[in-house]
């Protein structure tokens, strides 16, 4: 017995320490940086990157292969300081979130036939086109929220509604949506076409009451060109669209949301130094004066998308309503940067 008890002792002793000269002869030299950088990654490993793994993202952040922005669930504040460990520049820009472009709740919606199968949107979509009287909208079996690892979609009346404040644009909606319905869109785009149809109206009326009909009144209505109709549905061009609103007052079935409002028409007040930013930005020239003189805004051309206040440096443009009653104020005036900085700015 005594002899036993020896034996497993020394193998297992020399085991250990076989063991532990391996592991220093093969070990795998780590780069630390990657390591801080690993640790400020959220770690969820969720593959909205098109990395295998947060700790893959790591390395290729450290090695330059990938952005800074490349992870949509990170914040910016965790992308500044992964910035500053590497020494570049992250250039904020607006954060994504995912779109439902469909409208078919329960209270718009018709059904064409009574569904008991499975209850998935993907096994839905296989039978007969699904039980939506609208063959290209949602069959809100929830299969997006049962993606969602964050949270951030919750079922109402029939439609998943997206919590902005949870959404981290990872992506597994738009995969999970058999009918695609879901894209991300930047947060500042607030104006769309929430709709996903390509039937012909009559068509599109016999199953949902909210869905586009191609009338294309917001086509004439836009003031920048920005919505154009294809295969029987209205698109916007975001990189076009001024977010001015102005399709969604005219569409007849509302199927165009104008979350950018509301909208107010600008006026210059007297500290206005005629930099001309303001006339410049405009998209509709309702803006007019001459350089380093008071400004004016064509209240009948104002097609109120507030650019030229979002533009203005000096607290010269304010929005107000049809009475003159400012609802917001100018945008605060832009700080000078200190002269120590701009010569730093003016030596790089």
């Amino acid at each position: 017995m005594l002899t036993a008890i020896i034996i497993l002792t020394s193998i297992g002793l020399v085991a250990a320490v076989g063991l532990g000269v391996a592991s220093r002869v093969f070990a795998v030299q780590v780069d630390p940086l990657v390591e801080q950088v690993a640790a400020l990654v959220p770690g969820v490993n969720c593959g909205a990157c098109g990395n295998a793994s947060c700790n893959q993202l790591a390395e290729l952040l450290v090695a330059g292969k990938a952005g800074i922005d490349a992870c949509p669930v990170m914040s910016d504040a965790t992308r500044n300081q992964i910035a500053a460990l590497l020494g570049v520049e992250f250039k904020q820009t607006a954060k994504p979130v995912a779109v439902l472009f469909c409208q078919g709740s329960n209270a718009h919606i018709k059904a064409k036939y009574e569904y008991d199968g499975v209850p998935t949107c993907a096994a839905a979509n296989m039978i007969a086109g699904g039980w939506a009287g609208c063959s290209f909208g949602c069959l809100g079996f929830a299969d997006c929220q049962q993606a969602c690892p964050f949270g951030a979609i919750a079922m109402v009346d029939g439609l998943p509604a997206v919590n902005e404040a949870k959404c981290t644009a990872c992506g597994k909606c738009v995969k999970a949506c058999p009918r695609g319905l879901f894209k991300l869109m930047p947060s500042d785009k607030r104006v769309h076409v929430r709709c996903s149809s390509h039937d012909k109206g009559k068509f599109v009326r016999l199953g949902c009451d909210i869905g586009c009909i191609a009338c294309g009144k917001c086509v004439k209505t836009c003031p920048v060109e920005a919505i154009a109709l294809v295969n029987d549905l209205a698109v916007i061009d975001e990189t076009k669209c001024i977010g001015c609103g102005k399709c969604a007052t005219v569409c007849p079935t509302k199927s165009i949301v104008d979350q950018a409002g509301p909208h107010y028409t600008a006026r210059i007040n007297a500290n206005c130094t005629g930099c001309t930013l303001c006339s410049r930005k405009c998209p509709v020239g309702a803006i007019g004066g001459e350089k380093k003189q008071l400004h004016s805004v064509d209240a009948a051309k104002c097609v109120q998308c507030h650019l030229c206040h979002d533009s203005c440096n000096f607290e010269a443009i304010e929005l107000v309503d049809e009475s003159g009653t400012i609802m917001i104020p100018p945008k605060p005036r832009k700080a000078k940067k200190p002269a120590a900085a701009q010569q730093q700015e003016a030596a790089q």
